[in-house]
């Protein structure tokens, strides 16, 4: 599933869907463009989001328009704050350490239950896709000024990782992944972070692993690859957005949120430091 097919899925949101006035179809294509656009880069984190400029781009009403920030808010992609209006959420230090602990609980499991149930043809499959992700990602020169092709080599990386859970058979694991919008954020926090650096055979070293016969240790590499990057994420996030890191002009304009400093150092304290170069 790519981006643009992924819609939100709790039993709240199919219930405020039947309340909602706004046709579906709509909404949900208002939902996708800006989704899209975010996880382009194009809405940064802490961009302002104008319903009037929206619904005109979009050449649609208010309504579907407002719909779908609404459902965005849900989905914590986006935020409403007092006198500054709707904008791209800005995620906290224990947002991101949170996310990782989630994704990687998940993850973990969708690991083990792939190496157990994975059929020879989906273990093919699972092997050609992540030879496939890692030739475009060592082929590509500046995926951080790419945006065309950062957005190609992100859509097939959140594809591998739902191919994984999908042959599970799980539909609840599925689900919370899904729910939780683990692959976007992680997408998300990339994209916003120029997280692009990567191993030369990280996803196919990780599928190798996963094909074999070991539910053991396909967990334990799901255990390592997820954190993989952490560090540059909060070292980038500090001198961006989180404006009570250091005390530097670029710490000070930076267009960011207040964040206890406690929570930030103790956020960076527990981040490895050998995971990125």
């Amino acid at each position: 599933m790519t981006p643009r097919e992924q819609l939100p899925s709790t039993e709240a949101g199919r219930s405020s869907k039947r309340r909602s006035s706004a046709p579906p179809q709509l909404w949900q294509e208002a939902y996708q463009r800006i989704l899209e656009r975010i996880l382009r880069g194009d809405f940064p984190l802490g961009a302002p989001l104008c319903r009037r400029t929206l619904a005109s781009e979009f050449r649609m009403s208010l309504l579907p328009v407002s719909e779908a920030l609404r459902r965005l808010e849900l989905d914590g992609l986006v935020e409403v704050q007092a006198r500054a209006g709707t904008r791209v959420r800005i995620p906290s230090p224990q947002d991101v350490e949170e996310h990782i602990i989630v994704r990687t609980a998940l993850e973990c499991e969708s690991a083990r239950l792939f190496c157990e149930r994975a059929t020879r043809e989906e273990r093919e499959d699972i092997l050609a896709r992540a030879e496939h992700l890692d030739y475009l990602r060592t082929s590509s020169s500046n995926l951080a000024v790419d945006k065309e092709l950062a957005y190609i080599v992100h859509s097939c990386h959140m594809e591998f990782h739902q191919r994984i859970a999908d042959v599970t058979r799980c539909g609840a694991l599925r689900a919370l992944i899904e729910k939780n919008q683990i692959l976007t954020l992680n997408w998300l926090y990339d994209t916003a972070s120029g997280n692009e650096s990567f191993p030369a055979r990280f996803h196919t070293d990780l599928a190798q692993t996963l094909v074999g016969n070991n539910p053991n240790k396909a967990e334990e590499a799901m255990r390592a690859h997820v954190p993989f990057g952490r560090e540059w994420v909060v070292r980038e996030f500090e001198a961006r957005y989180w404006k009570d890191v250091g005390s530097g002009s670029a710490q000070r304009n930076a267009p960011g949120r207040q964040f206890p400093p406690k929570q930030v150092r103790r956020w960076r304290n527990n981040s490895p430091v050998t995971d990125k170069p």
